[in-house]
């Protein structure tokens, strides 16, 4: 079944993203991605819940998340989920679960207007409404 574990997430970065070069100059950037779901619950009080993901990305969105993200940035990513295991030294199985992004917008509003690598196009960007516009849930 193709698509069955695709994901789209808009969310914060953690930290600055983490840059490595493998055999062959692969590169492989690697950040925590904070996600935040607000909500009103019964009794009407504003209910905040923050989920963290582990994003990797390859070769030239790699080195993009390098050269123009860090702490803080505001990006959507789409890619799809990938469990990877390992035993550590005691010889206990471990999982981890992270998203292998395939695309990358960044979020952030730019004050010159412009987006990296866009440079010639206007009008992209500089139109985003600020996020405390948003609305409290979304329509889907």
């Amino acid at each position: 079944m193709r698509g069955v574990n695709r994901v789209m997430l808009i969310g914060n970065l953690g930290k600055d993203p983490d840059m490595q070069f493998l055999e062959g100059n692969i590169g492989v950037a690697k950040f925590s991605l904070a996600t935040t779901e607000t909500y009103k619950d019964r009794s009407g009080k504003l209910v905040s819940q923050t989920e963290w993901h582990t994003v990797v990305l390859w070769r030239g969105l790699a080195e993009l998340a390098q050269k123009y993200l860090h702490k803080g940035s505001l990006v959507y990513i789409e890619g799809r989920l990938k469990t990877r295991s390992w035993e550590d030294k005691d010889g206990n199985k471990k999982f981890a679960t992270e998203v292998v992004g395939d695309n990358l917008i960044m979020l952030d509003k730019r004050t010159d207007g412009s987006i990296p690598g866009h440079e010639g196009i206007e009008g992209l960007g500089g139109d985003l409404p600020p996020a405390d516009d948003a609305p409290e849930r979304l329509p889907f």
